[in-house]
């Protein structure tokens, strides 16, 4: 991975403008598998919403293309059930609410630019 300007997460911002709090470390998520649903300019979809997944929303995922149920352990992927939080990208996000099958978020664990994709009044819509 090439160097990045990335600040640390204790240093980010989530949606609220206030610290950016650890989503998730089992499974460990964020672009970096840190726990952190951090901004990185180097990641291109954005996994910047902190979710908390349920059975519809995997299973519109799996629809989609994006299978997050099935583990892959050659990656360290354990898969996904109900319950877990993840990081998932922003743009994705914004499309499942869109067809009415987004997860809940947490909005404290969410980063700042995920503005920039969702608007705050959507994302409190489904505040976990």
């Amino acid at each position: 991975m090439a160097a990045s300007t990335l600040k640390p997460p204790a240093e980010q911002r989530n949606v609220l403008g206030e610290p950016l709090q650890e989503c998730g470390c089992a499974p460990l998520t964020g672009w970096f598998r840190d726990g952190y649903c951090q901004a990185d300019p180097g990641d291109f979809g954005r996994h910047t919403v902190c979710c908390v997944v349920n059975e519809s929303f995997l299973s519109y995922s799996r629809a989609q293309g994006n299978d997050l149920s099935t583990p892959v352990p050659g990656h360290g992927f354990p898969g996904l059930r109900a319950g877990d939080h993840w990081c998932v990208c922003a743009a994705r996000w914004l499309e499942a609410f869109e067809d009415g099958m987004a997860p809940p978020v947490r909005l404290e664990s969410s980063a700042l630019s995920t503005l920039e994709v969702i608007p705050l009044e959507v994302l409190r819509s489904h505040a976990a």
